[in-house]
């Protein structure tokens, strides 16, 4: 390669990197700086670079869109919404941008995890299936060409999804008492796993439960472990399938490691997401996340799509239509 291929090759990564890092999913108190941190640009570029040096589409992969919480006060229904429709808009627009700068262009390979971990947060597998074809449906409906699904479902074919999981976990992931220690060491996985032991309260405070909060918490706090030593396992088993992909998260992460944490949608939380809540359309074409259970206390109107629940809308602001949408939120670059 020339010396002037070289430079233009590296420009272009730097490029691809920056329109990722812009949406970055930071976490509170982190090391990250500026619009655009520059140390996880340095740290991320080579693996965009190598793909343009073989002229290769880049893959990212993002484990991401798992299935809805199963508390009511939170999400509208167990399928998909225009909380993950606008999501998957902003997805597929990222990767347009992407293209501008690198012909070739990138993919996103969505690795649904709901079939990793959900006996674990009280999803049933049949929802888990119902929520993941819907996914597909949306990414065919809104004409989405960069983006794709892969599912545990697809590593193990013909077996039941207890020995699907079964499979992944076998000689993958750490023991629950591994992470124990490590939580008890303090650093990065802390913040993680209080934040997953927070959602898991919220998700299993439904009205079946009759137990007290002290108790829901213990539980909550043991089954946070089991979580995330599935997700790593799952998180090891793509490192195997596809060894070259830039990997992105939905979670918040450390400085210039080998994730980029990717914000999906406009919310005043770092750790929302649309499978946790509503959108909400607070005028001007913009939209929000917020718990089912706010956006109505806060007033906001319920809206129909597609013959079911679709989203919100808060006093005042006019309905938008979705798809004159390119993205989750507005983007200011």
């Amino acid at each position: 390669m020339s010396e002037l291929a070289t430079l233009d090759t590296e420009l272009a990564a730097i490029e691809v990197i920056r329109e990722v890092l812009v949406h970055q999913r930071r976490a509170r108190g982190g090391s990250c700086t500026g619009r655009v941190c520059l140390r996880c640009l340095r740290h991320h570029r080579n693996a965009v670079a190598q793909a343009m040096a073989r002229g290769r589409t880049i893959e990212f992969l993002l484990p991401a869109f798992p299935t809805k919480s199963p508390n009511p006060a939170k999400v509208l229904g167990p399928l998909p919404d225009l909380a993950e429709e606008l999501a998957l808009r902003f997805l597929e627009s990222l990767c347009e941008r992407i293209t501008e700068v690198y012909p070739p262009g990138a993919r996103i390979l969505i690795c649904s995890d709901g079939r990793v971990f959900n006996d674990l947060i009280g999803v049933s597998d049949e929802n888990v299936t119902r929520y993941a074809h819907d996914i597909s449906r949306v990414i065919d409906r809104i004409g989405a060409v960069h983006l794709a699904q892969f599912t545990l479902d697809e590593v193990y074919p013909g077996a039941d999804h207890a020995q699907m999981r079964a499979g992944l976990t076998a000689g993958r992931g750490p023991h629950p008492d591994e992470l124990r220690a490590e939580v008890r060491r303090g650093g990065d996985l802390v913040h993680m796993y209080r934040g997953i032991t927070r959602f898991m309260l919220e998700d299993l405070s439904v009205p079946e439960y009759t137990g007290s909060r002290a108790a829901l918490q213990r539980h909550c706090r043991e089954l946070a472990y089991g979580v995330i030593a599935r997700s790593r396992a799952w998180d090891e088993l793509l490192a195997e399938l596809f060894p070259d992909a830039v990997r992105l998260s939905i979670h918040p992460q450390p400085c210039s490691t080998r994730k980029i944490g990717l914000l999906l949608a406009d919310t005043p939380d770092v750790w929302l997401t649309p499978w946790h809540s509503t959108a909400v359309d607070t005028g001007d074409g913009r939209f929000t996340l917020m718990k089912r259970a706010e956006a109505e206390a806060a007033g906001a109107r319920l809206v129909t799509a597609h013959g079911r629940p679709s989203h919100f809308v808060l006093p005042q602001a006019p309905a938008t239509a979705p798809a004159a949408l390119t993205g989750a939120f507005h983007h200011d670059h």
